[in-house]
């Protein structure tokens, strides 16, 4: 057998079915009229920005990176709990504006804007995270043809990187920035050109569950935005600090002490430099705030034993979970918390193998699963489904289409 992932604490049980929002899945999934649907918990996400404000100091602010999850009322509703949004595309830039969000608050980062992104985001005064030194030559020409003033921040990329992280955004050769060494020259062009220089952004890594790891990263942040300043002789309106912060979703995963990441930027906030005193301090997450909120629920369509072992055929797939199914980023396929959502209170008593609809071998949400026997109609749930799911899978994989999804 092969173990799951963790499942995440608080969901609850009515009648033995796995409850969300107070109700049984199978009653969602009657609402919704079909399987595959995606359910996001308001009070799972709605508690974790109260986790985090109680655990960060008091001059951390919030921005939510929208790429995690952009479904317009989860966005809404997020957009309510957050002090800023981060996009990264003209796309999500009108998502932002069709929520009727302040885009005073919203930053763009992203290698590869287009001009006609650039010249919507100045318009909207939005502040340009730039990834390098052209496409601020660009902005700026934008920008003077339009009578504009820009707000633009520059995005860093740093000498370190964040360890442990499962996907590395900064530290040696990037895509994504402007070399360290390149930063404070920028900032004296933006600055002479007369633009409303907004700061600093440094996003180094994602998916860190070591506090250790984060502590040392968000240090390492600090100096370097404290060094670019001082060698640019500025002081930073704003530092992105990005985030980095990971949720477990595979065997042997612990959750992030963020109590300590916060205590730790307590004390370093009690000794900022002249350089960082008047920033606002942001972090910006996405996955942690809504991660864990959502389940993506299947329906089993087939049960059948091949060469001795079972397998449970759902109506869902990797069309909509790849990252469920191991294809998205991990090296080593390992499973994510997986349960039989109608049985959910049942004991384990068989090997199974939970798979996808599609016809390719990679289609699989749980391998040799220790799991209470599943029968065809009943409900399969995949958790930590809030982030990276809907927004990042092949939805339109042979003729498949998307899932529902819905905000309870």
């Amino acid at each position: 057998m092969k173990p799951l992932g963790p499942i995440p604490a608080g969901f609850e049980a009515i009648d033995g079915e796995l409850a969300i929002g107070g109700r049984p899945v199978s009653g969602w999934a009657e609402e919704a009229g079909r399987t595959p649907l995606f359910l996001y918990s308001r009070d799972r996400i709605e508690r974790r920005f109260a986790e985090l404000r109680a655990a960060m100091p008091e001059q951390i602010r919030i921005n939510y990176a929208i790429k995690a999850n952009s479904f317009a009322p989860l966005l809404t509703f997020v957009s309510t709990l957050a002090d800023g949004l981060d996009i990264a595309s003209g796309g999500e830039l009108e998502m932002v504006r069709a929520v009727g969000f302040d885009l005073s608050r919203v930053s763009f980062a992203g290698p590869g804007k287009r001009d006609v992104e650039l010249e919507a985001a100045i318009s909207a005064g939005v502040t340009l995270n730039l990834e390098s030194e052209a496409e601020a030559g660009r902005a700026i020409a934008i920008a003077e043809r339009l009578g504009a003033r820009p707000r633009l921040a520059i995005r860093v990329n740093p000498d370190f990187e964040l360890k442990g992280s499962g996907m590395k955004m900064g530290g040696g050769a990037k895509p994504f920035g402007i070399d360290a060494e390149r930063v404070p020259e920028l900032i004296r062009h933006i600055v002479d050109a007369g633009c409303d220089f907004r700061g600093l952004h440094i996003f180094t890594g994602s998916q860190a569950l070591s506090a250790e790891a984060v502590i040392d990263m968000q240090a390492k942040v600090l100096d370097c935005a404290d060094r670019l300043a001082g060698e640019a002789d500025v002081t930073l309106p704003k530092l992105n600090m990005g985030g980095g912060f990971g949720i477990p979703y595979f065997p042997g995963d612990e959750p992030l002490d963020i109590g300590s990441v916060g205590a730790a930027l307590e004390q370093r906030f009690t000794e900022l430099p002249e350089t960082l005193a008047e920033a606002e301090l942001f972090i910006e997450l996405g996955r942690y705030l809504v991660g864990e909120a959502g389940v993506y629920v299947a329906r089993i369509v087939d049960r059948k034993v091949s060469y001795g072992k079972t397998y449970l055929v759902t109506d869902g797939g990797l069309h909509h979970q790849l990252a469920a199914s191991g294809n998205f980023g991990t090296v080593v396929r390992r499973n994510y918390p997986v349960a039989i959502a109608s049985r959910f209170t049942a004991d384990a008593e068989e090997e199974a193998n939970v798979v996808g609809c599609l016809c390719t071998p990679l289609d699989r949400l749980a391998d040799k699963a220790h799991l209470p026997r599943a029968e065809v109609g009943d409900l399969v749930a995949v958790f930590c489904a809030g982030a990276y799911g809907a927004s990042a899978s092949p939805s339109a994989f042979l003729g498949q289409g998307p899932a529902i999804e819905m905000l309870v």
